[in-house]
C-alpha cells in the first residue's frame, strides 16, 4: 500500500524511527504527541490545560500540513498519568 509521509517545521520533530504523520489512500494516520514547543524543542512545564493546549497545536499543526483541521478528526485517544488531570 502506497504512503505519503507528512511532515512540518510548525510541529516538534519525532523522536525515534516515527513520523508525525502517514497518509494512507484517505486517511491521515497522526503519531501521539506530548507538550514539546517547537521553536525550542523543550517540554513545556505547565498546568495540565496549559501542555493540553500545547498538544493541540502541534496536532492542528500536522493536519494543517496535510491540508486537514481539527473538524476533520473522526478518533482521538488520550492517555493520562494523573486521572485527577
Amino acid at each position: 500500500m502506497l504512503f505519503k509521509e507528512i511532515k512540518t517545521e510548525s510541529a516538534p520533530s519525532p523522536v525515534g524511527p516515527y513520523s508525525q504523520a502517514l497518509e494512507v489512500g484517505d486517511l491521515l494516520f497522526c503519531s501521539g504527541q506530548i507538550s514539546i514547543v517547537p521553536e525550542t524543542g523543550e517540554i513545556l512545564k505547565g498546568s495540565i490545560t496549559e501542555q493540553t493546549q500545547q498538544i493541540m497545536k502541534n496536532i492542528e499543526a500536522v493536519l494543517n500540513a496535510a491540508g486537514l483541521g481539527l473538524d476533520n478528526v473522526i478518533k482521538s485517544m488520550i492517555f493520562l498519568t494523573d486521572m485527577g488531570d
